[in-house]
């Protein structure tokens, strides 16, 4: 890499138009995992994520010809948002793509934040797909792209996440941190390992959408042929190849959580710290169960990235949970044709403590019933192995939709 950047310079040049967020001890993870743990809360920045960094850090020294003929970007949300305010604060005009399934939160955020300057284009299902269509408009109305991650000035900007890490906390050991295209790794990285070799840096993606440990065991960056969109901001088929480059050199570690314990953790943070986190945001905290070794007796900065979560998504985001946990459970189940089969369900099979919390037939003719799809929600998950044997005993045929992903999503 022959370009030198400044992170220092980046962070005067944000000083007055980012917040310089806070880094919160948390105690009650601190105790669990027996170290110093601290709160990053970009969560907390004015477009709600550390997008708006990049964002003006590049935009804000186009020239003015460049800023004439506006600005174009591709974005799952969050590098939208902080576009639409640098256009707004820059008085340029921004075109925006956005994936179709990205949450209406996020979508108003952004023309809130453009106050006008901006247009917003809804194309494809994931960012790549609506990656393609801002290049092609970019060229086709000579403007200038501002890409989500794969540029320097976006890296450098990104890393004054790092400047304030290392000036609040100058004994920071471990520093976690969400990677979708790798832009906040590559530059909190970069400035971090600059300043201290010694401090532990790691990267976390979401199991669905693994791009940078692939890229990782690839060699190079890879295009996943198919990904989970659910943590959409994490969530990118392809890292940047600058990114890349930066990320192989800083990263200690390239650590993966599944979806459910995302969404497990989200609930546990606004529960009982009153954190209103997105599920990339979340992805630093969630990890740290299988990272509690490495992280015992140290000072770790968990950055938290946004908090741009619609309130729409509570209710799946619960769903994703309990099945984590093993709570909650779906079959099909075929009743005996005797009389009183479905009091004997309730009363015999049926735990004190389980729910029944979703009861269908699925019809088989006008005449007969078919079997029932039935959701069951479980105190506690050792209560799933009693339950079965409940069933097996009073002669109930059950197919297990958890154990079948694609009868699964068929079905519920």
């Amino acid at each position: 890499m022959d370009v030198k950047l400044d992170f220092e310079a980046a962070a005067k040049r944000l000083a007055d138009v980012v917040k310089h967020t806070p880094l919160e001890y948390n105690a009650g993870l601190s105790k669990k995992y027996d170290c110093e743990i601290y709160l990053k809360r970009e969560d907390l920045q004015i477009v709600r994520s550390y997008k708006l960094r990049g964002a003006y850090n590049m935009i804000s020294q186009l020239t003015a010809d460049e800023l004439s003929r506006g600005i174009v970007c591709a974005s799952a949300g969050n590098h939208a948002q902080g576009v639409a305010f640098s256009c707004n604060k820059l008085g340029t005009k921004g075109v925006i793509f956005m994936p179709e399934i990205t949450p209406k939160q996020k979508v108003k955020q952004t023309e809130m934040f453009g106050s006008g300057n901006v247009e917003i284009i809804l194309v494809g299902d994931t960012f790549d797909d609506c990656l393609l269509e801002a290049l092609n408009y970019t060229k086709a109305h000579n403007m200038t792209f501002i890409p989500p991650f794969d540029n320097y000035s976006i890296i450098e900007g990104q890393g004054t996440v790092g400047v304030e890490i290392l000036a609040d906390l100058p004994g920071v050991e471990v520093v976690i941190m969400p990677i979708g295209g790798g832009g906040l790794a590559a530059g909190v990285g970069t400035y971090l390992k600059e300043k201290n070799p010694n401090i532990l840096i790691a990267g976390v993606e979401p199991e669905g959408a693994p791009s940078m440990l692939k890229a990782f065991e690839h060699g190079g960056p890879v295009t996943l042929p198919e990904i989970n969109r659910f943590v959409d901001g994490a969530s990118v088929k392809r890292v940047g190849n600058l990114t890349y480059e930066l990320c192989t050199k800083v990263l200690d570690d390239m650590l993966l959580v599944a979806e459910g314990k995302v969404c497990t953790t989200i609930l546990k943070l606004y529960n009982e710290d009153a954190i209103v986190v997105e599920p990339a945001g979340a992805l630093s905290v969630a990890v740290l169960d299988s990272y509690a070794d490495k992280i015992k007796g140290k000072k770790v900065v968990c950055v938290m990235s946004g908090g741009n979560n619609d309130i729409a998504r509570m209710q799946e985001i619960k769903e994703k949970s309990l099945l984590y946990e093993g709570l909650k459970h779906y079959f099909i189940i075929r009743f005996p044709q005797r009389p009183g089969a479905l009091k004997l369900f309730v009363n015999n099979v049926l735990g004190p403590y389980d729910d029944i919390t979703r009861f269908e037939f699925i019809k088989k003719t006008e005449k007969e019933q078919g079997p029932a799809l039935v959701g069951i929600e479980l105190k506690d998950p050792a209560d799933y192995t009693g339950l079965l044997k409940r069933m097996e005993e009073y002669r109930f045929e059950v197919i297990e939709l958890n154990r079948d992903q694609t009868l699964f999503e068929y079905l519920v």
